[in-house]
């Protein structure tokens, strides 16, 4: 199948899910259920889901298997959007082109729309329905460390921390491996885990996701320099009002946009290693590095 007809799949097959969990939640408070569906079900590019059932689909992993593993790790994404929008941290009003959380239910409500959102996706993992051989633990395990201190939380408290500084080339790929990168390999990880792949092929898979990962967020600072407010949906230029290092601010722009492809190769290269057909991962690997938005 091509792989944008895969990701529309995907799409379709996220958005039935994910409001699915919503409305199985009890009513006991609405405004609080609205602001998470509000940011759950805002669209997007449900990147980190085709990642997993991309790689599923490669690994011939169980379907129910790759739902579970997949709303989690887009509640977990979702939640750390919420949080990067408020005026604590990014300080954003727009995101996928919407109002952001804290704008449309207040602060409160979006610190815990958030804090939900990533209860719930442990909740899914430890008991979505699914195979009783399942190793939930295991994936609970992944899933919890590229989402907090030795992850995606401790990027964000380093990319804090970088505000208004200039940091090091290598600070920043640290900053941006937690930061964006875990989350992104912990998709590719929790199904190889499923598939109970041996280490070396683990490690290949790993390699793509990690290059990829880098390779996501450099685009995103090339096209927070290069794009506009409505083409990205978010606002443009945010960064550098932030006085953020970025990696076209470290690196040049045309530097930046050679290291970019220095990434997608080291990406492509890696799914070479991996004795299975990885078409699907090979075109979003190349959709990653020219995507727009």
């Amino acid at each position: 199948m091509p792989w944008k007809a895969f990701q529309e799949q995907v799409a379709v097959r996220m958005e039935s899910l994910l409001t699915e969990q919503i409305n199985a939640l009890p009513e006991h408070h609405s405004n609080l259920k609205a602001a998470m569906q509000h940011s759950l079900l805002a669209g997007g590019k449900r990147m980190r889901p085709f990642l997993v059932y991309a790689a599923g689909e490669i690994l011939h992993v169980d379907k129910a298997n790759l739902d579970m593993c997949a709303l989690a790790v887009e509640c977990i994404h979702t939640y750390s959007l919420i949080h990067d929008d408020l005026p604590a941290m990014d300080d954003d009003d727009l995101r996928r082109g919407k109002p952001t959380c804290h704008v449309v239910y207040g602060e409160a409500s979006a610190i815990l729309a958030g804090d939900s959102l990533q209860t719930l996706a442990f909740d899914i993992l430890a008991n979505y329905p699914a195979p009783a051989t399942l190793e939930r633990v295991k994936l609970v395990s992944i899933l919890s460390r590229a989402a907090g201190y030795q992850g995606m939380c401790g990027g964000q408290a380093l990319d804090l921390a970088a505000t208004n500084k200039t940091v090091s080339l290598s600070a920043l790929h640290q900053i941006h491996e937690l930061k964006t990168g875990a989350l992104i390999k912990s998709c590719i990880e929790m199904v190889c885990a499923l598939a109970h792949l041996n280490e070396q092929e683990t490690d290949s898979f790993s390699q793509y996701a990690h290059a990829l990962g880098l390779a996501f967020q450099v685009r995103d600072d090339i096209l927070d320099v290069t794009s506009d407010t409505q083409t990205l949906g978010k606002p443009q230029g945010s960064d550098q009002d932030a006085n953020k290092s970025t990696f076209p601010s470290l690196m040049g722009l045309e530097q930046a946009q050679q290291y970019l492809q220095d990434l997608h190769q080291q990406a492509l290269h890696a799914l070479d290693a991996i004795p299975y057909n990885t078409e699907l991962l090979n075109a979003f690997s190349h959709y990653v590095v020219q995507r727009e938005h």
